[in-house]
C-alpha cells in the first residue's frame, strides 16, 4: 500500500533564517496518490509579529492566533500523522526549510529530503514557461477556485491534492479497479467534500465482449501488446 501526506504551510514571512514561522499547518494523507479524507490541521502562535504583506496573502494576523497552540505542542502529533511518508507539497523546499526550522528550534531532526515530492518542479517539467502557481494549475486542469479567495492551507492541501492527480497522470475519481478489490482500502474513494463510498467496476460479459470487438477493429491496440 502506497502511503504519502500532501502538506502546506503559513508563515508569517518568507525567511525563516530571519526568523519567521509556521502559524498554520495542513496535511492530508494519499493512498496510491488518492486521499483518503484523514487530515491534520493546526493554527499555531508564532510567539512574533506577522509580516503585513504575508498577512495580505493568507489573511491571518497575530491577534488571530493568540491562544492557539505553538508548535512545539503541536510538533509529535504532526511528526506522527506524517510518519516516514513521502511528503508532497507546492515548492516543496520552502515548507521543508520552515518546518526544519520549527524543528531545529526543538533539536529534532530535519525532515528527510529523500522524502520531498515538489509538485512545483513537476509542473514546470511539465509547463516549462508557462505560471506554475496554485491557481495557474487549478485554471489549467478545470478545478474549481471559487473557495480560494486567500491563501489556507487545508483549502490549499484539497486543491492541490487534485492537482497532483493530474499531473501524475490523471485518476477516475471514485473507482476502484477490480486489481484492487483485495485490498483494505475503504476510504479510497476521492474526496474533498467528505466520505464517498468507493465504486468497484467490473464490466460483464456484454461489456468485454463489446470490448473485444472493439479491439479487433484497431490496428495494433495497445491494450493487446
Amino acid at each position: 500500500m502506497s502511503r504519502s501526506v500532501l502538506f502546506d504551510t503559513e508563515t508569517t514571512g518568507l525567511d525563516p533564517l530571519t526568523g519567521d514561522r509556521v502559524i498554520e499547518v495542513a496535511c492530508l494523507e494519499l493512498l496510491r496518490d488518492l486521499p483518503t479524507g484523514r487530515s491534520f490541521h493546526r493554527f499555531i502562535d508564532p510567539e512574533r509579529d506577522i509580516d503585513p504583506e504575508a498577512s495580505r496573502v493568507h489573511g491571518l494576523t497575530r491577534a488571530d492566533l493568540r491562544g492557539k497552540p505553538r508548535f512545539s505542542e503541536i510538533a509529535d502529533e504532526l511528526l506522527e500523522f506524517m510518519g516516514d511518508s513521502p511528503l508532497v507539497a507546492h515548492n516543496a523546499p520552502f515548507d521543508f526549510g520552515f518546518l526544519d526550522a520549527e524543528l531545529a528550534r526543538l533539536r529534532r531532526p530535519a525532515l528527510d529530503r529523500a522524502r520531498m515530492i515538489d509538485t512545483l518542479a513537476m509542473a514546470k517539467a511539465r509547463f516549462p514557461g508557462l505560471p506554475n502557481n496554485l491557481d495557474a494549475l487549478c485554471r489549467r486542469f478545470g478545478i474549481d477556485l471559487s473557495e480560494r479567495t486567500s491563501h489556507n492551507a487545508l483549502l490549499d492541501c484539497r486543491l492541490l491534492a487534485e492537482v497532483y492527480i493530474e499531473l501524475t497522470g490523471g485518476r477516475q475519481r471514485g473507482l476502484l479497479l477490480a486489481e484492487d478489490a483485495g485490498d483494505a482500502l475503504p476510504a479510497i474513494a476521492y474526496q474533498l467534500a467528505g466520505p464517498r463510498t468507493p465504486v468497484l467496476v467490473q464490466p460483464g460479459p456484454d461489456a468485454l465482449a463489446r470490448h473485444a470487438a472493439f479491439l479487433a477493429r484497431l490496428k495494433e491496440p495497445l491494450w493487446l501488446a
